[in-house]
C-alpha cells in the first residue's frame, strides 16, 4: 500500500493498493487525484524521482502547482544549464550539489516526509502488516476500511506528546 498524509494531521489522505513489484512513481497520479483541496507540496522519497510525478503535480494544479520535494537520484543530471529554463527537479539537483544532501533536506523541508513514514508505521502496528482478505478484489475494500478506522482513531484519540 502506498499512502500520503494530509493537512498536517497525520491522517492518510490517499492510498492505493499495489503489488510489491509495481513502480512507485506510476502511482503518483492516482494518489494526487484522491487528495482534496489545494496542495502546498508533494514530498516523496527518491523512488518517485521520475517525470510522471512532476507531471501529475502540474496537472493536479496547473494554475499554482504544488512544490515537488523529491531527492534526485545519485546519478541525476540537470535537463539544462540555463537557469531560466530549469525545472523544479533541476533546481533540486543544483541545490543538492551546492549544499549536500543534509543541506538540501533542511532547505526544502524534506524532513516532513517522516510524518508519512510514522503514519504508515502506525497503520502496520495498529491494523497489521498483512491483509486478511484472501481475494484480490476484496483487498482494496479492506485497506479503505482500515484507513477510515485509523484516521478516525487519529482524529479522536491521538495522544499529545511533549518533552520536558
Amino acid at each position: 500500500m502506498k499512502g500520503s498524509t494530509g493537512a498536517g494531521q497525520d491522517q492518510i489522505a490517499a492510498h492505493v493498493l499495489t503489488d510489491g513489484d509495481e513502480d512507485d512513481a506510476v502511482q503518483a497520479p492516482s494518489l494526487l487525484r484522491q487528495c482534496e483541496g489545494t496542495l502546498a507540496s508533494v514530498t516523496a522519497d527518491s523512488a518517485y524521482d521520475r517525470d510522471p510525478v512532476y507531471q501529475a503535480a502540474l496537472v493536479r494544479q496547473p494554475g499554482s502547482p504544488p512544490e515537488v520535494v523529491i531527492p534526485p537520484r545519485a546519478d541525476a543530471v540537470p535537463s539544462t544549464t540555463d537557469p531560466d529554463q530549469q525545472t523544479p527537479r533541476d533546481r533540486h539537483i543544483r541545490l543538492m550539489a551546492e549544499r549536500g544532501r543534509i543541506g538540501w533536506q533542511r532547505a526544502t523541508g524534506y524532513g516532513k516526509r517522516n510524518h508519512v513514514e510514522t503514519t504508515m508505521g502506525r497503520y502496520k502496528h495498529l491494523i497489521g502488516p498483512k491483509l486478511r482478505a484472501r481475494s484480490r478484489c476484496a483487498q482494496p475494500g479492506e485497506v479503505a476500511l482500515a484507513v477510515q478506522v485509523l484516521n478516525r482513531m487519529i482524529r479522536e484519540a491521538k495522544p499529545v506528546s511533549f518533552r520536558h
